[in-house]
């Protein structure tokens, strides 16, 4: 992965290690792509959320945060239902 990245394996280990804070998010972005990963599921790993991500939360707070909430108490697999049915949805 370190090859991939253009980055030493120590500093991936130190990351994962927790030795040393994560990357910031353009450096994240970055990686997603050379690993053909989601950029905002790295982020989140990375204790982070993308840019794009805040504006879309910023812009309805109050929901997003009952929202998550919610979602918290939620098993994976009525998670997994409402993602669903949001991505699949005709509004």
């Amino acid at each position: 992965m370190a090859k991939v990245l253009g980055v030493s394996p120590t500093l991936i280990s130190r990351v994962e290690q927790e030795q040393i804070p994560p990357p910031g998010e353009e450096t994240i972005l970055r990686w997603a792509t050379a690993l053909n990963e989601n950029p905002d599921v790295l982020l989140a790993m990375a204790g982070k959320v993308s840019s794009r991500l805040q504006r879309v939360i910023l812009r309805r707070p109050k929901l997003f945060s009952e929202l998550l909430e919610q979602l918290d108490e939620m098993p994976d697999h009525a998670v997994l239902r409402v993602a669903r049915e949001v991505r699949d949805g005709k509004w």
